[in-house]
């Protein structure tokens, strides 16, 4: 008996065990640097290069069976599986540790938009962002005339007139992070977000990390980021790190004067009809 016992030992199950525990190793060190550094990179990109390792993993360990087999021939299977589960146990702690908490997300985000709104100054009309004239309005006003809403329809009109097949996602109302959906000739798709602000009022890296997160939700590869103030130093650093790309102030103003079709300060020239959406 226990010369069987120890033979089913050396030829399958400590093996086994082994090759669990590298995949155990291997998938919490992938989770660290995904969420350290990799956390910009498209989801399907992620699932297919674990599934790569994990594949590597399983094929190096079959050519080095005879090795794996004379390292775990100095333990007893009651061994391995202790260690297995010491492992496993380790992992599941690290992991729940560094991915983030939901409660605390919400509460974070909550109290993150309370900032917000005490820095924001806002306009005189207090229905200003609830309006949505029509384009030939929006087309012959400045910037800092028009509401939210009208800032995301004049570069919903500016992409559109610029090639992109434009879906308006949250033009006056909850967006979720992603105002626009602009999708380019080759089918690639990029998650806008709008952001019409006075001068002083700066965007902060609570929206680049929101843009990034909603993306997802879209099913968008690239991002970008409009505001009409500027970002902070540390919204443009993260921008930089999660590849964000983001206009501000001056350019966007440079983007729609070349354009042509928005003057500021020029008499609305009524249309019959509203470009379709």
């Amino acid at each position: 008996m226990e010369n069987a016992t120890q033979l089913l030992n050396d030829s399958l199950v400590s093996p086994l065990i082994f090759i669990f525990m590298c995949l155990i190793l291997y998938g919490v060190v992938g989770i660290m640097l995904y969420i350290t550094l990799f956390r910009w990179m498209p989801e399907i990109i992620v699932k297919l290069v674990a599934l790569g390792g994990m594949m590597a993993i399983i094929y190096q360990s079959v050519i080095s069976y005879d090795t794996i087999i004379k390292l775990v021939d100095r333990f007893s299977i009651t061994q391995m599986f202790i260690g297995l589960t010491l492992l496993f146990i380790f992992a599941v702690v690290l992991i729940t540790i560094m991915l983030p908490n939901k409660a605390q997300v919400r509460k974070g985000s909550k109290r993150k938009g309370s900032v917000i709104k005490k820095n924001y100054s806002p306009p005189k009309n207090k229905n200003k962002q609830n309006q949505f004239r029509e384009d030939h309005v929006i087309l012959s006003s400045s910037l800092k005339d028009l509401s939210g809403a009208e800032f995301e329809r004049l570069l919903a009109l500016y992409f559109r007139d610029n090639g992109y097949e434009v879906r308006e996602v949250g033009i006056g109302g909850n967006d979720g992070g992603v105002d626009l959906v602009i999708i380019d000739r080759r089918g690639e798709k990029t998650a806008v977000q709008a952001k019409c602000y006075a001068d002083h009022n700066t965007v902060g890296v609570s929206v680049v990390r929101e843009l990034v997160g909603a993306k997802r939700n879209h099913d968008c590869i690239l991002t970008l980021l409009v505001t009409t103030s500027d970002l902070t130093a540390s919204a443009k650093r993260e921008a930089e790190q999660m590849r964000v790309e983001y206009w501000h102030g001056a350019i966007v103003e440079q983007k729609l004067a070349r354009w042509g079709k928005w003057q500021p300060g020029a008499k609305p020239k009524h249309s019959k009809a509203r470009t379709s959406r």
